[in-house]
């Protein structure tokens, strides 16, 4: 046999569809709808391809340096990834013995399974109450590992720090906090993170959402600096490459920017939030840049598969916790209007 087991009996992680219909309104994969800062642009226009003949810098630290800075930490406690979801891949290969597990709410980023089973370790889920709100992981099931995104995905839905950082300073093993949409939500755990007496919590951030950069495939962590140390013996040699590096490192020269587009994005949220609530779906009270509602009227499925023949992409996932609801990226106002008027149009088909 070609293929190990476990790779055979492996369940991939699906992506997002990327529609190819021209004019299609795009709220499945939760992109921001506004375009990244100039100077991204005049960084890439800047950047001297004779360069590209040499291996980029491994350690990052022009982009390393920028990070410490905004967060109040040293680079020395900052670690830079192929996006976020290679940060996690490395987590799974460097905070889990061989015979151990990972943990993470349920439900919730369904990629934290797939890395688990990529690993041939156990995964344990700590289900959420009903309303989806924050419920003491107690003791993780034995897990090393726990996987914790806050706000959280699908549900949109975030927690409070402080009840994290009680979680963090007694859960023996390594807590990675997940905020790809922190910056839409007004908290953050970073401090739990930079702190000097931190010991086992790593926090995790992309520039995939706040920062229009979903195509570049950069994020970054903060924690303690033997963690991080450590993700840095598990990375391959050069995992960021020297475009992408320029590139978020102008980024994160511009977070007026990022958070004027993310306060755009939170205003249009609430009025999305408000409509839907006002036909009579159940909209949890979101702090990311999509919400995840259950439909008043016709079963989820069934609007997901309405919205599709319209051009119209949401995202729906099927599961017992899941498939009463669509989780519904925001976008621009008028892709938004687009969607609210397909809404009516399928209420009275």
């Amino acid at each position: 046999m070609r293929i190990a087991q476990n790779v055979a009996a492996l369940e991939p992680y699906v992506p997002g569809e990327q529609p190819r219909d021209a004019g299609a309104v795009k709220l499945n994969t939760n992109e921001n709808p506004y375009p990244p800062s100039p100077r991204v642009s005049e960084a890439l226009r800047a950047f001297d391809p004779a360069s590209l003949r040499r291996y980029p810098d491994p350690l990052f630290r022009a982009l390393r340096a920028r990070i410490a800075e905004i967060h109040g930490t040293a680079p020395e406690r900052v670690f830079v990834g192929n996006g976020s979801d290679e940060i996690l891949t490395l987590c799974t290969r460097t905070f889990v013995e061989n015979d151990g597990a990972a943990a993470a709410f349920a439900p919730s980023y369904s990629l934290y399974r797939t890395l688990a089973a990529m690993r041939g370790v156990r995964f344990e889920e700590i289900p959420l109450p009903e309303d989806f709100s924050w419920t003491d992981p107690g003791d993780a099931r034995g897990a090393s590992l726990f996987f914790l995104a806050n706000p959280n995905a699908p549900t949109s839905v975030a927690y409070p720090p402080e009840e994290v950082a009680r979680f963090a300073a007694r859960f023996p093993g390594t807590l990675v906090i997940d905020e790809a949409y922190a910056d839409f939500s007004g908290a953050t755990c970073a401090g739990i993170a930079a702190a000097p007496g931190n010991a086992n919590t790593i926090v995790m951030r992309t520039l995939s959402k706040s920062f229009s950069l979903a195509g570049l495939r950069v994020g970054y962590c903060i924690g303690p600096a033997d963690l991080v140390e450590a993700l840095y013996k598990m990375k391959d040699s050069y995992n960021v490459d020297a475009v992408a590096q320029a590139l978020a490192l102008a980024a994160l020269e511009d977070l007026p920017w990022m958070r004027a587009n993310a306060a755009k994005i939170a205003a249009e949220r609430a009025r999305m939030s408000a409509e839907l609530r006002a036909r009579g779906w159940d909209v949890p009270e979101s702090s990311a840049n999509f919400i995840f509602a259950r439909p008043a009227h016709r079963p989820a499925a069934e609007i997901f598969a309405a919205l599709r023949g319209r051009a119209i992409y949401v995202r729906y996932f099927p599961g017992p916790r899941t498939g009463d609801r669509l989780r519904i990226t925001v976008g621009t106002p008028a892709q938004d209007d687009a969607l609210m008027d397909a809404l009516r149009e399928i209420d009275k088909a």
